[in-house]
């Protein structure tokens, strides 16, 4: 069953940050993900979210947990701590309806 990673932050040091997509995309493709949306300017419609969005499909759980415990992700992960406050990431199962 496919799984939704969803993150969002906001950017504190946007050039240091610019390492971050170019090192991150490689393994997203690595690990089968499809990038389904990645906005950097968000249009809030309730709450408080973050400025930078971002739906990823993966084909599984497993295979999620596996991109983002990547050894070769730690130092690419650790750019993106180190450019941004307030981030989240949550994975989602895919819906089903009920039959």
């Amino acid at each position: 069953m496919a799984v939704y990673v969803i993150a969002g932050y906001d950017i504190i040091d946007p050039k240091s940050f610019e390492d971050y997509p170019p090192g991150v995309v490689p393994l997203l493709q690595k690990h089968g993900a499809e990038i389904l949306a990645a906005d950097y300017e968000s249009e809030p419609l309730e709450g408080r979210p973050r400025k930078v969005n971002v739906v990823l499909k993966f084909p599984s759980a497993e295979v999620a947990r596996n991109w983002y415990n990547d050894p070769a992700y730690g130092p690419v992960k650790q750019i993106r701590l180190d450019t941004t406050q307030g981030g989240y990431i949550v994975m989602a199962k895919e819906f089903e309806a009920p039959a």
